[in-house]
């Protein structure tokens, strides 16, 4: 009977921009339609407002997360030239620092020594950079992926509660669009738990949580405002 595990790590990387892009998207958008909504203003205010925040909301997420994740590229990429540098210059200290590398996580000198001889010949970077740096072909960063999928997960998260607002009249505008986008939060925290193998609960629970905190807070807001006005 074979035996075959399901590992999920391989999509932190996408995992966590799609993420991060869907949640912000439902929860600033539904946070400035319910804002500017509570503060008497028309409905095609509100709608422009939800527009413009859609529109602005994914280039800031699409940039920041490419900025971002270059970032870590640029790092990775300076650490393996380093080592790159470091073995062409002395083979034999780096193999002898791979040994040592195994040896604290367990293995016995002698085949420790044998491990890291037959990987530095198979592939001496790819041996450093995983054992040594920590960088691994999974969690590599990938800067136009990461861009995409927090812009693309963020347009279809705000448009989810800019719909929402289209289609009701604006003087119940508020109840729908906060309840609507608390249930896709909830969807959201659901899908992404069941994706990276969490429990599904506690991911629907979190999301919900935060998206409630900051819609009412805007609201608030927006009262004040529309009071003052």
């Amino acid at each position: 009977m074979s035996h075959e595990e399901i590992h999920r790590s391989h999509r932190v990387g996408w995992l966590r921009a799609a993420v991060l892009g869907a949640n912000d998207g439902i929860v600033s958008t539904a946070s400035l339609i319910i804002g500017v909504a509570a503060a008497n203003t028309t409905h095609d205010s509100v709608l422009l407002a939800g527009v413009a925040g859609l529109v602005a909301g994914a280039m800031s997420m699409a940039a920041g997360e490419y900025v971002s994740v270059s970032s870590q590229s640029d790092t990775e990429n300076a650490d393996l030239a380093l080592e790159k540098k470091s073995i062409d210059e002395d083979f034999e200290f780096e193999k002898d620092e791979l040994a040592k590398i195994y040896e604290k996580r367990g293995v016995k000198p002698s085949l420790a020594q044998k491990v890291a001889e037959q990987l530095m010949e198979h592939d001496a970077l790819g041996a450093h950079a995983r054992d040594e740096i920590g960088i691994s072909e999974n969690g590599n960063a990938r800067p136009v992926q990461a861009a995409l999928a927090s812009a693309g997960t963020f347009t279809i998260g705000a448009a989810l509660p800019l719909v929402v607002a289209w289609v009701v009249p604006v003087d119940s505008l508020i109840p729908y669009v906060a309840v609507s986008s608390l249930i896709f939060l909830a969807l959201l925290g659901s899908i992404a738990a069941r994706a990276g193998g969490a429990p599904i609960a506690v991911g629907a629970t979190r999301v919900t949580f935060w998206g409630a905190l900051a819609m009412a807070l805007t609201a608030g807001v927006g009262q004040i405002f529309g009071v003052v006005a």
